[in-house]
């Protein structure tokens, strides 16, 4: 196995995640997303969270709504279902456990 499918698999998750607790936080514009999601350096290019918005929506994870806006044409903005919420939660309970796994094998010479 290469080291950069298993990377891009790690990220792939961990962007999921980042996705949820981002729109977890209210009602959110894609390139908002876009925006932090590249300057933490989880995506390079905007188009990479489209196929993940929808996909998340497929699974009625998130929902949106059209909103006008006042510099052009109206605005989709994404929010969690009650099932997103929940899948959020244990995600963050997962992902408190591999940080702690993960430093237990790390940490050791």
């Amino acid at each position: 196995m290469k080291t950069t499918n298993t990377s891009r698999q790690m990220r792939k998750g961990i962007l999921e995640f980042c996705t949820l607790h981002i729109i977890s936080r209210g009602e959110v514009f894609a390139s908002d997303m876009s925006k932090e999601l590249m300057e933490a350096n989880l995506i390079s290019v905007e188009g990479i969270l489209y196929p993940l918005l929808n996909k998340l929506c497929f699974a009625s994870l998130i929902s949106y709504k059209w909103a006008d806006s006042a510099s052009g044409p109206p605005k989709k903005y994404y929010s969690l279902t009650k099932s997103g919420r929940n899948l959020l939660y244990q995600l963050e309970t997962t992902w408190k456990e591999l940080v702690t796994s993960t430093n237990k094998i790390t940490s050791k010479s």
